[in-house]
Parts: structure tokens; C-alpha cells; sequence
């Protein structure tokens, strides 16, 4: 037998507003908006966002960023066109390094992070939208507030490199198709120069290297871009706009798997190298939308 009782354990999903109807004007500048400008597939910026959830306030977050915020607050906007959870159960926390990271204090904060694709020459037009969504929210009370960003930030793309060159999934695909792990790495620079140099040395030299023959099907790069001056209180301004890279390794098996033999020595490989820090890496596996794994894992 069937029944239409909710979860005993699941929060009611908010209210919905009630729908108005939009006038002509509204509705000829839903027709304009799309009818010029670049509309192709390409991840052209992210937004990628580690959050820490407040002792005791696990499940809570979960529950509210899963039935609501990552639609509400992230899929339902204009221009992200892919979105895709990750956690860190405690486990995977514990082989982050460095231990005294320039993002993450201590290295071990931020167990869920979240990961969107933008479509390319529309960051602007949908900054205007976010920034006017998430205040909505907030002032209808549906933000929860028992969390820490630990690194936030919107991205412009830089490079992509994959494993198996034209065969595979292509970088657009890579939130949606069922990888197994996720690397989160974060490389320090010290000025525009060094990290223009540093991003030539890992897309023809070091990532081709390191892919060869691993469990990483393809590396994203990107360049964080500073968040607009009317973002909301809880989320800090980006740092390193100037100096820093973002990367992405999407992995076809566990990163536990993978640990030992592919990510335990990049710090001393980029320090080598002589051209930035690494400043965190940090494995993950993706969440199971619409349940509670690995909640009870994080601590």
C-alpha cells in the first residue's frame, strides 16, 4: 500500500509563492533576452562552492540544499546548464594536504562541495539574476544559515585536458556523466605572469604527464573571478582573482582507489616545477540526489 505521508526525517518542502501573471513587457523580455548572444555548450565559467555544514546541522543542510537550494538557488537559473554534488565523508577528508592549506583552515573543513557549468559569454546576465534570487531567498526565509563557505567562487575557464584525447566524454558532459570521484586541486601563484606560465606548464606538460595511464578521464582549469559587490553577507570575496587556478579531476574510480599511487605528490611536483604552491587537494565522491549517504559519515 501507497501512501502520501512525507518523510518522518524530511523537512516540509517550502511554500510555493503564488504564481503572477507577468505582463507583455515581462513576457517580451523573456523573448529578447535569449533571441541574441551565445547559447553553446561549452562550460565557458563555474561556480564552485566547498561549504561546511555547523556541528549538529548535517542532515538539515543536506535536506535543504537537496530539496531545495540546488534547484531553487542554482539549476532553475538562467545559463547553468549542469550541476553536480560531491562529499567528503570523513575518510576522504583525512588524505587532504597540505595540512596547513591557504583555502581550507584546518585542511579538513568544507565536506560538501558543488559544482556547475555556465554557459560561455553569459556570466554577467546571470550574476544580475543570482545576486536577485539569493536575496529573494533569504528574505523568504529559505537559507540555511548553519553553514561556513570555505571556497566559493565563480570561474572563467582555462583550459581542459583529457586522458584519451577525441575519445570520451567531452568537459560539458563531465557533471553529468557518472564519474566516481572528483580531486579538487587549488594551485597559488604569485603574480598574473607566474600563473599564465603555470597554466601553459599544466596543459602541455604536467596534466598530459599525470593522465597517462590513470584513473582521471579529463582535468578542468579555471580562473576565479571576483564575486559582485552586492553578493550576499555570507559569502566572502574571492581570493587569488589574479594569482590563482582551480582544477578539476574527474575520476573514473573511487579516488580512495586511486589515492596512493596518483595524488599523494603534487604539492612537490608543481614546488619543482617552480611555479606556484599548491595549496589544497582534496578527494570527493558524488552524493546520491534525494537521500541522506554519507551524513552520517562526515565527522
Amino acid at each position: 500500500m501507497t501512501t502520501d505521508a512525507p518523510h518522518p526525517e524530511r523537512e516540509a518542502a517550502p511554500p510555493h509563492a503564488t504564481a503572477a501573471t507577468p505582463t507583455a513587457d515581462e513576457l517580451a523580455a523573456y523573448a529578447a533576452l535569449p533571441a541574441s548572444g551565445p547559447y553553446g555548450v561549452r562550460p565557458g565559467h563555474a561556480l564552485i562552492t566547498m561549504v561546511e555544514p555547523h556541528p549538529g546541522h548535517e542532515h538539515a543542510y543536506n535536506r535543504w540544499y537537496e530539496d531545495d537550494h540546488f534547484i531553487a538557488g542554482a539549476m532553475a537559473m538562467p545559463w547553468i546548464f549542469a550541476g553536480r554534488r560531491w562529499v567528503a565523508t570523513r575518510d576522504l577528508q583525512l588524505l587532504r594536504y597540505p595540512e596547513h592549506s591557504a583555502v581550507a583552515r584546518p585542511v579538513t573543513a568544507g565536506c560538501y562541495l558543488s559544482t556547475y557549468w555556465l554557459t560561455e559569454g553569459r556570466y554577467d546576465v546571470h550574476m544580475r539574476w543570482t545576486v536577485a534570487i539569493n536575496r529573494r531567498l533569504n528574505r523568504d526565509g529559505r537559507v540555511h544559515q548553519d553553514r561556513t563557505h570555505v571556497f566559493t567562487a565563480f570561474q572563467d575557464h582555462a583550459a581542459t585536458v583529457y586522458r584519451d584525447g577525441a575519445a570520451g566524454p567531452r568537459d560539458f558532459h563531465a557533471l553529468d556523466h557518472p564519474y566516481a570521484g572528483l580531486v579538487l586541486e587549488v594551485i597559488d601563484t604569485d603574480g598574473p605572469e607566474a600563473r599564465t606560465a603555470l597554466l601553459e606548464w599544466l596543459r602541455s606538460h604536467h596534466l598530459p604527464r599525470r593522465l597517462a595511464g590513470s584513473p582521471a578521464a579529463l582535468v578542468t582549469v579555471f580562473r576565479p573571478t571576483p564575486l559582485p559587490g552586492d553578493r550576499m553577507s555570507y559569502v566572502q570575496q574571492v581570493e587569488g582573482v589574479d594569482t590563482r587556478l582551480t582544477l578539476l579531476w574527474f575520476l573514473e574510480e573511487d579516488p580512495r582507489r586511486a589515492w596512493a599511487a596518483h595524488f599523494t605528490d603534487l604539492t612537490a611536483e608543481v614546488a619543482a616545477a617552480g611555479l606556484g604552491r599548491v595549496e589544497l587537494v582534496a578527494p570527493f565522491i558524488p552524493t546520491i540526489p534525494g537521500t541522506d549517504r554519507y551524513v552520517a559519515e562526515l565527522r
